[in-house]
């Protein structure tokens, strides 16, 4: 997991040509002005979601974890937090959906390993596959505008 700005995109580049081009797109793409909704940057192998919501409260959100995906969560506007602790032999809750690239973890069974790490306008996060991750989540109900890129492996 790696959690930043934009205004350091450039330590990041290095990690893959496709990591690069999807922070490249947030840093040069007013997210503000698009629709919700997919867009695709490079295929399957890289695609845009724009989504406005509330946040959640964090007992009712599951954990995630991705195989063929890595996720680039960027906030444009609003705030959240979200959910982490590294994937080992966790149970999921609900098992591997192939098609959407996810398994859920229940919060319950997972909470006493969990951190809880804020994600604010301007902030990205990284999440790979060994990354277990709740997004969406703050104590309050919150506005939020969230860009996810996903990245293929």
């Amino acid at each position: 997991m790696i959690v930043d700005s934009l205004n350091n995109i450039s330590l990041y580049t290095h990690l893959s040509p496709r990591i690069a081009q999807a922070l490249q797109h947030l840093a040069d793409t007013d997210f503000s002005q698009l629709e919700v909704g997919n867009y695709e940057l490079d295929g399957k192998n890289i695609f845009v979601i724009v989504n406005d919501y509330q946040t959640k409260p964090r007992e009712v959100e599951p954990f995630e974890v991705h195989r063929r995906y890595i996720d680039v969560q960027y906030v444009v506007s609003g705030e959240e937090e979200f959910g982490y602790l590294p994937f080992a032999d966790q149970t999921p809750s609900k098992p591997y959906h192939d098609k959407h690239d996810y398994a859920e973890f229940d919060y319950e069974a997972n909470k006493a390993e969990a951190a809880f790490i804020p994600l604010k306008a301007g902030m990205f996060a990284l999440f790979f596959p060994q990354d277990m991750h709740m997004p969406g989540t703050s104590a309050t109900p919150q506005s939020v505008r969230k860009v996810v890129i996903k990245v293929k492996i």
